[in-house]
């Protein structure tokens, strides 16, 4: 997993924790774009599912690049790119659903820190 942009985590290179999961905070200016990069493996079903405010984030792609070969096997990297639409800290959530079941199997956390004015200005 990865975030293209400012990524970080909390004080000192320790992660924040949120329900013993690890948080990463993107840090964007408003109008900036930004990718999310996550394993998928579509042979067992996988799929990541994002939850955002959209009129915070707006999603501009969600593109899949496979990266093993062969007939039966369908795994790569899913890159979701988030352009920042408002000012605000903003949380991005990813849940890895599975088509069968009603609960998530993973669950990545993002903290989208958009700084920036949002609209325009006049003087």
């Amino acid at each position: 997993m990865s975030a293209v942009g400012a990524v970080r985590n909390d004080v000192l290179g320790e992660p924040a924790v949120e329900n013993d999961r690890q948080v990463k905070h993107i840090d964007v200016g408003v109008g900036e774009s930004f990718d999310i990069r996550l394993w998928e493996d579509r042979t067992r079903g996988e799929q990541w599912v994002p939850a955002y405010e959209p009129a915070s984030l707006a999603l501009v792609s969600d593109e899949f690049t496979r990266t093993a070969s062969g007939n039966a096997v369908d795994t790569g990297n899913r890159t979701f790119q988030f352009r920042a639409a408002a000012a605000g800290e903003h949380r991005l959530v990813f849940e890895k659903r599975m088509g069968w079941k009603f609960t998530a199997e993973d669950r990545r956390v993002f903290v989208v820190r958009v700084v920036g004015v949002t609209g325009s200005q006049h003087a």
